[in-house]
């Protein structure tokens, strides 16, 4: 792996644990003191964002086996500030009370637990079979790649024997 994108990858990792730790105490804050603390935290999604960027660039110049691992973890740290950016739209709107929205859900959920067992175990089958569906894309991609390098030997060999023979017939 590139010792680059390594360095860009435990920056980003600090940038959002820092990020998700400031979101968590904003939530808590009013007045000025939030408004302050929410676009310290804008900033850090910028840093965030450009240092995906960078990720980025640095992963599409390296060989398509890394590139593809390091593309997954990618799409992977963008969905965690997504979720960050989220968090700051709630903590901005003033919809981020987690004990009142509990209280909310607790108050109607009587019923709702009996139905919810049910569909806790259709969940899960699905879940099951989604990550079996997943395992089998990744076999069949690693059986691609492994075919592409083999086509691309082929083709590399029948060149140097076409090579070979145009050679063997100009003389």
């Amino acid at each position: 792996m590139s010792s680059v994108f390594e360095g860009y990858e435990r920056q980003y990792c600090e940038l959002s644990a820092n990020l998700s730790a400031t979101c968590a105490a904003a939530g808590a804050l009013n007045g000025e003191q939030k408004k302050q603390q929410i676009s310290e935290i804008k900033a850090g999604i910028d840093d965030a964002e450009a240092l995906i960027r960078k990720m980025d660039l640095e992963a599409r110049s390296l060989q398509a086996n890394i590139k593809a691992v390091l593309l997954a973890k990618l799409r992977e740290y963008k969905s965690d500030l997504n979720n960050i950016k989220s968090t700051v739209k709630k903590i901005e709107s003033g919809n981020f009370n987690p004990s009142a929205r509990d209280e909310l859900l607790e108050s109607g959920m009587t019923d709702v637990m009996t139905a919810s067992a049910d569909q806790r175990e259709r969940l899960m089958m699905a879940t099951e079979r989604l990550n079996k569906s997943g395992d089998r894309i990744k076999d069949s991609r690693r059986t691609m790649l492994e075919s592409e390098e083999i086509g691309a030997s082929i083709l590399q060999d029948l060149h140097s024997q076409r090579q070979s023979l145009l050679h063997a017939g100009d003389t």
